[in-house]
């Protein structure tokens, strides 16, 4: 692996943050520098959070550029199309088919985007878009706070990294005593993007 540009975005109290330590340490530990930056927007009552990691043999700056993501993984919809613009052309969009409005549209500053609209901002940029039902699969498992996890699981596809580190690095943040379904998750993640990739079907409007 050459170098992956990573952006997670979501919202307060998704996991975006823990997704984006547990990449870094699947990329130490699978011998690669990484670099990262948070970007926490009134995180707390579920403000936009914006995690920019960099994974090379030898990694600089924190920070991307726009036109420089390879993988845009998006917790919430509304953060897809606002990140959109930071994708390479041939850029990988993983988008968790999942409305939670920030608190900027709860106060009346932002409208909430149809999902056309957000279909049609991330088509400019990449054909590339992965739709999962990220949230109605944490539901069913029983618990929505695995969503982090199981969108790692699809990530992991586009990082040439084994799944047994991975899986090592989610072991050493979670106890025992949740770490079974969110192991479910992560697999549940990877299983929804190789399906796609066997089918040869990438899913392009959001439902």
């Amino acid at each position: 692996m050459d170098k992956v540009n990573l952006l997670i975005a979501g919202v307060g109290g998704q996991g975006v943050i823990l997704a984006s330590d547990i990449v870094g340490e699947v990329a130490i530990t699978a011998g690669y520098d990484y670099k990262k930056t948070d970007t926490l927007g009134m995180a707390q009552r579920g403000g936009s959070v914006i995690s920019h990691i960099r994974i090379a043999p030898k990694a600089h700056s924190p920070l991307i550029a726009q036109g420089d993501v390879d993988v845009l993984l998006a917790l919430e919809k509304m953060e897809a199309a606002r990140w959109a613009h930071y994708l390479k052309p041939d850029g990988v969009a993983i988008v968790n088919n999942h409305a939670q409005p920030p608190m900027s549209v709860n106060l009346g500053d932002e409208t909430y985007p149809s999902d056309k609209a957000i279909t049609v901002i991330i088509k400019n940029v990449t054909n590339k878009l992965y739709l999962i039902d990220g949230s109605g699969i944490a539901k069913d498992l029983g618990n929505v706070k695995t969503l982090n996890m199981l969108m790692l699981g699809c990530v992991s596809h586009f990082l040439p990294i084994d799944v047994s580190i991975w899986k090592e690095c989610i072991a050493q943040h979670l106890s025992k005593a949740i770490l079974e379904i969110n192991n479910q998750a992560f697999n549940i993640g990877r299983k929804e993007v190789t399906e796609i990739l066997q089918n040869n079907r990438l899913k392009y409007g959001l439902i």
